[in-house]
């Protein structure tokens, strides 16, 4: 077996132009391209940073429960909806429902925060 030390210390030796025409002889005995590998290395990691991760703009605020103080969610509902009493009433006794849809992280932060110290129990999520 090759000393590899020496064929370090050889190849070291060499200069940009010899190197070149070493790796041509190399590919063609061995019948492989060494710059097709790099290419497409290039080529994917330049697809991977050209598309950055987009942070959701717009989210859905969802009652999953009125809590203890029903009265008290009713009535947040109602101030943040514009909705009736009945209306309001009804969203309240429906785990699942939207209380507010496609509103900024801001606006849907601010009524999870009254909801919750309503007692009601809320999910924020990315809008659909």
């Amino acid at each position: 077996m090759a000393d590899i030390a020496k064929l370090v210390d050889e190849l070291s030796a060499l200069s940009v132009l010899e190197a070149s025409e070493l790796v041509k002889a190399l590919e063609e005995k061995w019948g492989v391209s060494a710059a097709a590998p790099v290419a497409v290395a290039a080529v994917a990691a330049t697809a991977e940073a050209a598309a950055p991760v987009e942070e959701p703009t717009e989210f859905d605020v969802i009652l999953k429960d009125a809590g203890p103080k029903k009265i008290e969610t009713i009535k947040v509902i109602r101030v943040l909806t514009n909705l009736g009493l009945v209306e309001a009433k009804q969203m309240a006794e429906t785990a699942g429902g939207k209380v507010l849809s496609a509103v900024g992280k801001e606006a849907a932060n601010d009524a999870k925060s009254k909801l919750e110290a309503a007692g009601a129990v809320i999910e924020v999520k990315a809008a659909a």
